[in-house]
């Protein structure tokens, strides 16, 4: 059964850090399905393409520009898609952003801007987010971490903000689980997105060949782990992690 025929009318998504790569793969997915969906995204100029994109297919998205680490911003943004439908079905947070340096080197800065935005921002979405799943008993909510979370070097900022959300994700499956709301979380490794494309070849191939599978990932794989956990048939699974990175957990060193 194809995950359109599991959706209904009315259904209603957010998925973060929707105007391009990973994000844009999973909001393109939902809104084929059927659903609703909001992109949320700090890009205003991708986040207009993206929205074009979608519209132009003929499928029902809007979009919200802002900050998704500024608490009144993100209880604002919540609020327009519970006064415009009422409900909300799905949520995605994938928003992150990587700043990669030798510990030693690594700034105050360099490590607020990664956890805020890894990880700050899943907490005040899954916040501002849950009351309107209660309200309707049903939920699903995915959060994006990453196969970094266990270790990586150079990435102290990005492993820590992902091994809490992958906390985060066990915690609040744990508290919302009699009411309805499964909360999961997927781990991708290297995926082929734009920052994968701005490295130069050799990087890329040096990267491809620390993946058994020998391949990139695509966005379309991560929708893929994400369209599981969404699946009314998964309402079971909850508190996971599923590591979608090509076995890339499972022998390779962190690069």
């Amino acid at each position: 059964m194809s995950l359109a025929s599991r959706f209904h009318d009315g259904q209603v998504a957010v998925v973060t850090g929707a105007a391009r790569g990973i994000g844009l793969g999973i909001a393109s997915r939902l809104a084929r399905a059927g659903v609703f969906t909001y992109l949320f995204d700090r890009d205003e100029a991708a986040l207009h393409e993206a929205l074009g994109q979608l519209r132009g297919e003929g499928l029902g998205a809007d979009g919200i520009a802002l900050d998704l680490t500024q608490a009144e911003a993100v209880a604002s943004a919540f609020a327009q898609v519970g006064q415009a439908h009422g409900a909300l079905h799905f949520l995605v947070n994938n928003a992150g952003v990587v700043r990669d340096k030798r510990f030693l080197s690594m700034s105050e800065e360099d490590w607020d801007l990664v956890v805020d935005t890894n990880l700050r921002a899943q907490f005040l979405c899954c916040r501002a987010a849950l009351p309107l799943m209660l309200d309707g008993a049903f939920g699903r909510i995915v959060n994006l971490s990453s196969r970094a979370w266990l270790g990586g070097f150079g990435q102290a900022n990005y492993s820590a903000a992902k091994g809490g959300v992958v906390s985060l994700t066990r915690s609040l499956a744990i508290e919302f689980a009699a009411k309805g709301i499964t909360v999961n979380a997927v781990a991708p490794g290297i995926v082929d997105t734009p920052l994968f494309r701005s490295f130069d070849d050799t990087v890329q191939t040096r990267l491809k060949d620390t993946v058994p599978v020998k391949r990139i990932g695509t966005a379309d794989d991560i929708a893929n782990a994400v369209e599981f956990f969404l699946d009314p048939a998964s309402s079971y699974v909850t508190g996971q992690t599923l590591y979608v990175c090509g076995g890339r957990s499972l022998s390779s060193a962190s690069v």
